[in-house]
């Protein structure tokens, strides 16, 4: 409900779960076309204020809902997720409706096929009711990068919902969908979910198939799931998950059942907690309501103990080396004549790509393309690109040695609640550090869930991220929950 004129405003509205939509819908009690009817309703009154969509596929969206309102009238087994409402940050291509990653660079692109995460999701029966504004080419942490505006975060309208999925995690956080999808380079699903109060999910490099996925960092990109409560969010990853023929990366390992698992309980799991993500720079109110998850693992029946991953101070410059670089090379074919925007500034050869690509690209992206041009650039990779590799196989070495010894390591989120909107987009390294308690678990290829953990005294949400090791994301699942359990 909005606040009064005048202050900021709020919209967080939380969802009916998965499970209890789904079953009115298989009961005949709610009719999936109705509820998505409901949804673009609520869509067409607040999105005006948050921006989290940035186009609708209602024509796709209510013939999926019809064939799984005949489905049920016949009384036909209904797939896993049949008739609920989701939105798909606008990474991911969509045949037929636009996919421009919030960027001018890809305006009017409508793709001629479906990301793999897409196809499965409608195939267990989700409906999509359109496409979520983000970060231009998922590249920021606030969501203000977007060439469609900014996202507006539905706790206080007036801060950041975090990026670059912000989107994704204002559309749950607001009930503009049942829960979303977003893609994770270096915290872009984690550190939104946990300044809107949502649960937010990094997999396993490889664990989803990254195909249509329009590329930010190839060795660094996830798509995950966004949801209100953990066990949404482990149906989903569980829908998602699994190998595809299209990306070689994918993980040939079985798919768990992430919902079971996460119903296990968290008793007798060793918790590890990192004194690295506790230091100089931490929120005072954010380090007590971390404090108090922990302690509530520990009622749980979880046994807490300190580990230590000391080459974390290097994470954040060797993020922002590898990540920049891949980005230069990735978004080299945005150049006006293979793909993307072109000026119509273009008396040459040369002016047609110098033009295409400054209209084309917002400031970040020409900010990072060219930090990672000069990373790659001759005399320059030993000292930068391939340090920065290194310092990143010690990073995956640690992660590998304290998983030895505990099975979930938990730390912040962010150092941070949400902050202003406009408060750091004039200091882009003060930007970066926001990513300081994330970027580790992507460089090492690791799988964790930010899990929401009480709030700040201006009531703003605080996030705890449950790290676990390679495709232990049961494991991950079953400490989150057990601290969403504890209502902190």
């Amino acid at each position: 409900m909005a606040s009064a004129v005048g202050t900021p405003e709020t919209y967080v509205e939380k969802p009916e779960t998965l499970a209890a939509l789904r079953a009115g819908i298989a009961a005949g009690r709610t009719r999936a076309a109705d509820l998505a009817a409901g949804y673009y309703e609520r869509i067409e009154k607040i999105n005006p204020r948050l921006n989290v969509y940035l186009n609708l596929t209602k024509e796709r969206a209510l013939a999926q809902a019809e064939r799984i309102d005949a489905m049920a009238a016949k009384g036909d087994p209904l797939p896993p997720l049949a008739g609920i409402p989701l939105g798909v940050k606008d990474v991911l291509v969509t045949q037929g409706s636009p996919s421009t990653a919030g960027s001018r660079m890809l305006e009017g692109y409508h793709p001629p096929y479906d990301a793999t995460a897409v196809t499965k999701l409608e195939a267990a029966g989700a409906v999509i009711l359109g496409k979520l504004n983000c970060d231009e080419f998922a590249m920021g942490s606030s969501n203000e990068n977007s060439a469609y505006g900014p996202v507006r975060n539905p706790w206080d309208t007036e801060r950041v919902p975090g990026g670059s999925s912000g989107g994704s995690a204002a559309a749950v956080a607001a009930n503009l969908a049942v829960a979303t999808l977003g893609s994770d380079t270096g915290g872009s699903i984690r550190q939104p979910a946990g300044f809107c109060g949502v649960v937010g999910v990094l997999p396993t490099y490889g664990r989803v198939s990254r195909y249509g996925l329009i590329a930010f960092a190839s060795s660094l990109d996830r798509v995950g799931p966004l949801a209100a409560n953990v066990r949404d969010a482990a149906t989903l990853l569980a829908v998602i998950a699994g190998h595809d023929p299209c990306d070689a990366t994918s993980s040939p390992a079985p798919v768990e059942d992430y919902a079971a698992e996460s119903d296990k309980g968290a008793e007798g799991l060793r918790i590890g907690v990192p004194a690295e993500y506790f230091g100089e720079g931490l929120d005072a109110e954010v380090r007590a309501a971390i404090e108090k998850g922990i302690a509530a693992l520990e009622a749980a029946g979880c046994v807490v103990k300190p580990v230590s991953l000391p080459h974390t101070r290097y994470a954040v410059p060797a993020y922002y080396l590898i990540a920049t670089a891949e980005a230069s090379a990735n978004l080299a074919r945005f150049d006006g004549v293979r793909y993307g925007y072109r000026s119509p500034r273009s008396e040459t050869l040369a002016a047609m790509y110098s033009h295409s690509r400054d209209e084309g690209f917002g400031a970040e992206v020409k900010r990072r393309i060219l930090l990672g041009a000069y990373a790659l650039s001759a005399g320059y990779y030993d000292a930068y690109y391939l340090k920065a590799q290194k310092v990143r196989r010690l990073l995956a070495e640690e992660f590998l040695g304290a998983f030895a010894g505990v099975d979930a390591i938990v730390t912040p989120a962010s150092p941070i609640p949400a902050f202003k909107l406009g408060e750091k987009t004039g200091d882009p390294l003060a930007m970066y550090l926001a990513d300081i308690y994330t970027v580790t678990a992507s460089l090492a290829g690791i799988c964790g869930v930010t899990v929401p953990c009480g709030t700040t005294k201006a009531g703003l949400p605080v996030g705890m991220q449950v790290l676990a090791a390679h495709l232990k994301e049961g494991t991950a699942f079953r400490v989150a929950r057990a601290v969403e359990a504890a209502g902190i």
